[in-house]
């Protein structure tokens, strides 16, 4: 066994992962972004036996692997830049993990603009997590995810001008946000939920404690999220 692990470990060190990952056996994945720190602000159901799961942008496979684990009936695995694009991420991270954690999870390489439910299908719960604000038609994008939406979606998103009570959103250029290129877009709250009404959900819901930051005075507001902030977005058809 302690031969396999360390082959593990090699197979593991190979990779450039984004997702930390609990594979087992005292192996974790040196991701660069720990999202077990995220889950329970996203609010993402603890139960979700014999429900179908969509994971657009998944990347590494966090998610989509914590929602199989919370009992997920299936769960389909989307991502295309991460996986297939010019940047410098790849798919044998989630690969990887899917063989080692022996999960079921599927998979499609598809961009988001593409997703219809001739395509892939639609699906109970859609997670849409950290892909919104680096995409040039945000709103389109919406329109796409919620036609493969049966009832809700869990978005999360960096917003900006949250002291904007209209609907408003940001345009970066090049490298003004984090100085990543691929930052394009901060919609405003008002704006992410106006986009999500617009297209066919009949109910949003922020979810704290960024709400709370929402709420507070515009004075507040300004001094606190001069660089923008992440929220959650919950919709529900």
């Amino acid at each position: 066994m302690g031969t396999d692990i360390a082959e593990l470990k090699a197979e593991v060190d190979a990779i450039r992962w984004y997702h930390a990952i609990d594979l087992g056996n005292g192996v974790r994945t040196p991701g660069l972004y720990d999202p077990a720190d995220k889950v329970a602000r996203y609010h993402i159901p603890a139960d979700l036996s014999g429900r179908t799961v969509l994971d657009i942008g998944a990347w590494d496979g966090f998610f989509s692997f914590e929602a199989e684990r919370r009992g997920a009936a299936r769960v389909l695995a989307t991502d295309s830049y991460a996986w297939s694009g010019t940047g410098w991420g790849s798919k044998r991270g989630f690969e990887l993990a899917r063989r080692v954690l022996e999960s079921k999870v599927e998979d499609h390489d598809i961009d988001v603009m593409d997703l219809t439910p001739e395509r892939i299908g639609t699906f109970d719960v859609v997670l849409f997590l950290g892909v919104l604000y680096h995409l040039r038609h945000p709103m389109l994008a919406i329109e796409k995810v919620a036609s493969v939406c049966d009832h809700q979606l869990i978005l999360e998103t960096h917003v900006d001008c949250v002291a904007q009570r209209k609907p408003t959103v940001r345009l970066y250029n090049w490298m003004e946000l984090d100085a990543d290129t691929t930052n394009f877009c901060g919609p405003n709250p008002a704006a992410v939920a106006l986009m999500l009404y617009a297209a066919g959900f009949t109910r949003v819901e922020i979810q704290p404690p960024a709400s709370r930051l929402y709420n507070v005075p515009k004075w507040v507001a300004t001094r606190l999220l001069k660089r923008g902030h992440r929220m959650v977005f919950h919709a529900f058809k």
